[in-house]
């Protein structure tokens, strides 16, 4: 591993980066934060990471490579994952109707099953055109081509562990008590907000 050293520091700050930019995970995990608590979002977190290993485990097998060259491939991964956020957008705006105070809080705490969460985290990540190109570049301009398969699966498991950790730090700190409630007092305005920032994320991802 010292060998490989260099290599993994480039990857390691080049990930850190790249999960740490608001996109489609960081806007779910968000929602969930807020609307679900502290147990949901931390599942939700954990899906995100399984979604990694999908991104890693292509990247091994070779099918980056064919992602790379078949135009007609990914763009049909890119519709799939717009349309994904899309239906998660129309899903938040739908519930944006405005209601008391009581209601509202009350609407929010109903609860999600951790399969559910766990189930959305990962969809969204794993549908991510985004991470696919990330990855994409990961696997074939900076991880050099004689670097052991042993190796290159510790530097997914890594990105993996990385995003899980990320993400749960920022479900911890979004779902603190003030912090929801701040939110929740915008009640339906959060759910629109919400709702806009995955349609606009869908359109980015099909232009």
């Amino acid at each position: 591993m010292p060998a490989y050293l260099d290599e993994f520091i480039i990857i390691a700050l080049a990930h850190f980066f790249a999960v740490a930019s608001p996109g489609p995970d960081f806007a779910i995990v968000l929602k969930q934060s807020v609307q679900q608590g502290r147990a949901n979002a931390l599942w939700t977190s954990f899906g995100v990471g399984l979604g990694i290993l999908v991104h890693v485990s292509y990247c091994l097998l070779g099918v980056a490579l064919l992602l790379s060259q078949s135009e007609t491939l990914f763009t049909a991964v890119k519709y799939i994952a717009a349309l994904y956020l899309a239906y998660l957008g129309v899903q938040a705006l739908r519930y944006a109707k405005p209601s008391s105070e009581h209601e509202n809080m009350t609407e929010h705490t109903v609860t999600e099953s951790n399969w559910s969460a766990l189930k959305r985290g990962f969809l969204v990540n794993a549908l991510n055109p985004k991470a696919t190109l990330f990855f994409l570049s990961l696997f074939t301009l900076v991880i050099e081509p004689s670097t052991p398969s042993s190796v290159q699966l510790f530097y997914g498991i890594y990105m993996a562990l990385a995003t899980w950790l990320w993400f749960s730090l920022l479900a911890v700190i979004l779902s603190k008590k003030n912090v929801r409630h701040f939110f929740q007092l915008a009640g339906h305005w959060f759910d629109r907000g919400i709702g806009v920032i995955m349609l606009l994320l869908a359109i980015r991802l099909v232009v």
